[in-house]
């Protein structure tokens, strides 16, 4: 349980890293990069959007979600932040717990 608290406290710093990131590059005009980072997490989002459309359809309110291109759009920056996210927890996790 330890264990899992530490990783989750991990994840959650990486994810406000990645957000921070995500606006520097916003903020230095670096939207090439951020179109290759959402890019990064197109195959997990399509993925996702394979689950049932009463899912996707309650979750965002919008008619035939998994075909809506925004609904897509946002999903894969999610799973691209997610991603990204995850590499600097386990980097966190390995600086701060592995000995």
């Amino acid at each position: 349980m330890r264990l899992m608290m530490q990783f989750s406290a991990c994840f959650a710093l990486g994810l406000v890293v990645a957000g921070l990131l995500l606006i520097g590059l916003m903020f230095v005009g670096q939207f090439s990069l951020i179109d290759g980072l959402i890019l990064t997490g197109k195959p997990l989002a399509s993925v996702g959007l394979l689950l049932p459309e009463a899912f996707w359809n309650g979750l965002t309110g919008v008619p035939d979600a998994a075909a809506n291109s925004h609904v897509q759009s946002f999903l894969q920056l999610c799973v691209a932040l997610a991603q990204v996210a995850l590499l600097l927890a386990l980097g966190f996790f390995r600086l701060w717990y592995v000995r």
